[in-house]
This record gives structure tokens, sequence and C-alpha cells, in this order.
């Protein structure tokens, strides 16, 4: 097999995304890696008023984790993502637009993923920060 099929109880099935880069280990390497760039930056890390990043990382990994094809735990915890709604309170301008995409940018580039797994989650990374974009400077 290619490493994209596989046989399951005698049907040949596409593996999700999720499945294809390593599942829950990336999808948690991955959103760690963001979360230690965002705990010092000046811009971003006053957008999360707890303390601790934990729970927002935790949401994060859940979320990219169902969106990419692996477990709904995120939407039996919290419903629908509704993802600009949740990010109307805060100011999200092209400035954190910018901070959030070079956080991600370096983790995403620590998966060491291929380049067409690589390619595929950043397009989608810049599409969604660019969806959450709602203010003017």
């Amino acid at each position: 097999m290619d490493g994209v099929t596989e046989i399951r109880r005698g049907t040949l099935q596409e593996q999700t995304f999720y499945e294809q880069v390593g599942g829950e280990e990336t999808f948690r390497r991955l959103v760690h890696r963001f979360y230690v760039g965002v705990a010092d930056d000046p811009l971003l890390r006053p957008m999360y008023p707890e303390e601790d990043l934990g729970p927002a990382e935790e949401r994060l990994t859940l979320f990219l984790m169902q969106y990419w094809g692996g477990p709904t735990t995120y939407s039996q915890n919290r419903g629908h993502p509704r993802l600009r709604m949740r990010h109307v309170p805060f100011k999200v301008d092209r400035a954190a637009h910018d901070a959030w995409l070079k956080h991600m940018r370096d983790a995403v580039d620590e998966l060491g993923l291929s380049e067409e797994h690589e390619q595929t989650l950043w397009k989608y990374m810049t599409y969604a920060a660019a969806s959450m974009i709602n203010s003017e400077g």
C-alpha cells in the first residue's frame, strides 16, 4: 500500500489527513510549539486572560484534530466551533494575524511533514488566520 490507503474489514478506505500526518501526537506537538511562541508574544499573550495557557492549548488541539478527521471531542465538549464568533471579544487586526502566523509557521516547520502535507496544513492556517481578522489596524 502507498501509506495513504489501507484495507479495513475488506474494504479500501482513504486515511484522513489526521491519520496521514501521525494523528493526535502530531497535533499536540504542533499546538504545544505554537503556544510556546504565544506565551512570550506581547501582542498575542494578552488575548489569553488565563494565567495558564493549557486550556487554550487543549481547545486548539482538539479543534484541529477534529477538523482534520480525528476524534470529535471538540464538538462533544464545546458544540459547533463558531470560530469567528468565539474570537469577537478580541481585537484581531493584521498585526495579530501576522504574529499568529509567525508562531504557527515555526510550529508547522518543526513537525517535519512531507511537502504535500505541510502545504495542505499551511494553506488552511493562512485561510483561518485571515478569516479571524475583525478589526482595522
